[in-house]
């Protein structure tokens, strides 16, 4: 049965609270319990080993600041943080995304059944184990197109003084729009359109895109709330597909 929708034109904002209502769904929490689990082991292990860390590398990372930038080391030491906290919570969660794809799929392919109450063909679980080498292709095209725009970024923080300024900030937003394509890329693979032009149709709401993937952004920074970031970000990327995507692509019928 169809849920009946309001706020087709939603924010970014609306679509992340959505995210959060929606994996309490009847029917929808038990395609949650994967992607939870898998979330909450990887990235919970992986802040636990970066707390230890820090305090190694960020005095390593701080030491590139000139001598005559000493006297800003109040403003670089935040952002140096931000910084490492940033890349550190894209990797890992690109990791547990790429472990988890294939059921991070299957939660979209599901919800969108629930929200429009029209089932895809070949849905569940034997649908997904059919699809796996599919979205394991998708996987890597995100990540090619991903890596010579980080590694620029990553070059960029090496700048003494302006790169521990203006890094930050710009994979901040990088990491908005990436991790916006992540997760609205699931409902979008499961119905095959292109990797291209899942991101033209993207950018023709960029702005709300672009909210989201910073909550989203922000949201796997935070110890505790970052381990239901995954699941809640499929949700929400699907609520935006239905009420967004679904009819400008011809899907309707």
């Amino acid at each position: 049965m169809a849920i009946n929708r309001t706020g087709a034109s939603g924010t970014g904002l609306h679509y992340f609270a959505q995210g959060w209502q929606l994996i309490r769904l009847p029917g929808i929490r038990r395609f949650v319990i994967v992607p939870l689990v898998l979330n909450f082991l990887l990235m919970g292990g992986a802040f636990i080993w970066l707390f230890y860390k820090l305090g190694q590398w960020l005095p390593a990372l701080m030491s590139r600041i000139p001598d005559w930038l000493q006297w800003l080391n109040y403003l670089f030491w935040p952002l140096t943080v931000i910084f490492v906290l940033l890349v550190f919570s894209y990797f890992f969660s690109t990791v547990a995304n790429w472990i988890a794809a294939p059921f991070c799929g299957l939660l979209a392919e599901q919800l969108e059944a629930r929200l429009t109450g029209k089932p895809m063909p070949d849905s569940g679980w034997a649908g997904m184990v059919k699809d796996i080498p599919r979205i394991m292709k998708r996987e890597w095209q995100k990540l090619a197109w991903y890596l010579p725009r980080a590694l620029v970024l990553l070059l960029l923080y090496f700048v003494p003084g302006f790169g521990q300024t203006v890094a930050p900030v710009l994979w901040f937003l990088f990491s908005a729009w990436m991790l916006s394509i992540q997760y609205c890329d699931y409902p979008f693979d499961n119905h095959k359109v292109s990797f291209r032009q899942m991101r033209t149709s993207l950018k023709q709401h960029k702005t709300d895109v672009m909210q989201f993937g910073a909550l989203v952004s922000l949201f796997t920074m935070i110890p505790i709330l970052n381990l239901a970031i995954m699941p809640v970000a499929v949700c929400g990327a699907t609520a935006m597909w239905v009420d967004r995507y679904r009819s400008t692509l011809g899907l309707v019928k």
